[in-house]
């Protein structure tokens, strides 16, 4: 290694440090901050972005990249992946990337009473300008890339996967989902109707109890927030993680499967290697490979017979709920129920890929410029329509529901479902390893299986990419079989 290599994991640090302080920020935007804060949130959001930007676009940067050398694999591929932030970089006017990150946060604003309100109307001037920037975005990306302008957006999320890779992928689930959706809906309606959760459950209540349950997938609140939001998420950085979730004091599933989930990810931050804190390869392989994080703990491990034995234990003695609805068979029931709803984030497992196939395909046409902003209801019901057979009463239900196209995030979508199916082969590579981990979830206790992700995914960083992290791991790349034979046993089979 040289000085030109130290000079820029210095800079890159101080990127770092600058995205953290707006990651801070974002968090608190969703929820802290007061509505009046919005216009000087996104000025000092913008003004972040720029900051950034400029220090990744220094003529110095090109020279040290030119003159740099890395010994050592990790080290190596810090390199490389610095080199790749500087090319996308590059790509781009900074007046540019203020204007979006503004944009976003205009737009964000806006849709919070859009959604509200149930008025795309509200929102269709600001996501028209959002849509603009991130196109001007894409194609400058792409034309200084050599790829597709939305190819280039997807890169920016997982790298090294296309449109291309998703497209037969997504269309092989459509085709099995049309055959056992039906099915698995037949079989589902011969079994006994689940007993819902009735009456009210305390917010304070339900708070203890989800941080218990984050505490048992490993999540330690000295390094860890837990508050409330529109939309659930996992901000902050690897030493001040910040989830959030949202309590309904008549449904406490609402906010203890999500924080289930949220505690995936803060997992995976919290367990990337510190000795490259705040490099590109200190950072998470990708938001498919982070969703698989959250999935494997809420869908594979949290969902499974003996987790939900376990949780339904802790609901009778918190709430004091019978065992005819507190009972391992009744939450598996209630909780893995098939249905053809609205709602993305509250869809089951096997109709949740549809939303993201729908969101896929529509982003793509905007992107691309085949689908005008004006459009995007019609064509959501349409699409809806298509694959699930269902079309939303309103817009709250339909194309408002999500933040992330109000916020500049397009290419995130294909990340889900990826993730889904990542999550699915990893479970199958931890029971091959770990014959006893049923016993271990009866009991509440994740930690065996979260050693395994912290060594084999975590504390991989950003060192290999999709594919090779999930070969690494699972000794195959992405294998979507996993995830259908999972849905398979799960709703199908018995």
């Amino acid at each position: 290694m040289n000085a030109a290599y130290d000079r820029l994991k210095a800079r890159f640090a101080r990127i770092g440090a600058l995205n953290e302080a707006a990651g801070i920020l974002h968090w608190d935007a969703s929820a802290m901050m007061p509505p009046g804060g919005g216009h000087a949130r996104g000025e000092q959001l913008a003004a972040l972005a720029g900051v950034s930007h400029e220090l990744l676009t220094a003529p110095q940067v090109a020279e040290d990249l030119a003159a740099a050398t890395a010994d050592g694999e990790w080290d190596g591929a810090n390199l490389a992946l610095m080199r790749r932030a500087h090319a996308r970089a590059t790509a781009l006017p900074v007046a540019l990337v203020e204007a979006s990150s503004r944009a976003n946060s205009a737009c964000e604003m806006v849709w919070r009473e859009a959604k509200a309100d149930a008025d795309f109307g509200k929102v269709r001037k600001a996501l028209t300008e959002v849509v603009a920037l991130q196109r001007e975005i894409a194609q400058a990306l792409g034309a200084a890339l050599g790829m597709d302008p939305y190819d280039a957006l997807m890169d920016g999320y997982q790298p090294g996967v296309t449109a291309a890779d998703v497209e037969p992928v997504f269309a092989a689930y459509e085709s099995w989902l049309a055959e056992a959706l039906p099915r698995a809906e037949a079989i589902q309606a011969q079994r006994p109707a689940p007993l819902p959760l009735e009456g009210r459950f305390p917010v304070a209540a339900q708070r203890a109890l989800c941080r218990e349950m984050a505490e048992r997938v490993g999540l330690q609140f000295s390094h860890a927030r837990l508050d409330e939001s529109l939309h659930p998420f996992c901000g902050g950085n690897p030493s001040d993680v910040r989830i959030t979730t949202f309590y309904d004091e008549h449904n406490p599933a609402k906010a203890l499967l999500g924080v289930l989930h949220e505690t995936g990810h803060a997992m995976y931050e919290r367990h990337l290697p510190a000795g490259f804190a705040r490099q590109p390869v200190g950072e998470a392989a990708g938001m498919a490979a982070h969703e698989s994080q959250s999935l494997i703990v809420e869908m594979q491990a949290c969902r499974s017979d003996a987790f939900l034995g376990f949780l339904a234990g802790r609901l009778r003695q918190e709430f004091g709920l019978s065992t005819r609805i507190a009972c391992r068979e009744n939450l598996a029931r209630l909780w893995r129920r098939v249905g053809r709803g609205f709602i993305r984030v509250d869809a089951d497992e096997i109709t949740y890929p549809a939303h993201v196939i729908l969101r896929f395909r529509l982003e793509r046409a905007m992107i691309g410029g085949t689908l005008a902003v004006a459009d995007l209801p019609q064509a959501w019901n349409e699409g809806l329509r298509a694959l699930l057979g269902i079309v939303p009463p309103d817009d709250a239900q339909g194309c408002l529901q999500d933040i992330h196209w109000h916020d500049g995030a397009f290419g995130y979508f294909p990340s889900y479902t990826l993730g889904a199916m990542a999550a699915a082969q990893l479970m199958a590579a931890i029971r091959g390893d770990m014959p006893e981990l049923d016993a271990q979830l009866a009991k509440g206790d994740l930690s065996a299986m979260m050693r395994w992700l912290n060594l084999r995914v975590h504390g991989q960083g950003a060192r290999l990419g999709f594919q090779d992290l999930l070969r690494a791991a699972t000794g195959r790349p992405l294998d979507p079989g996993d995830f259908t034979a999972h849905l398979t046993r799960r709703y199908l089979d018995g």
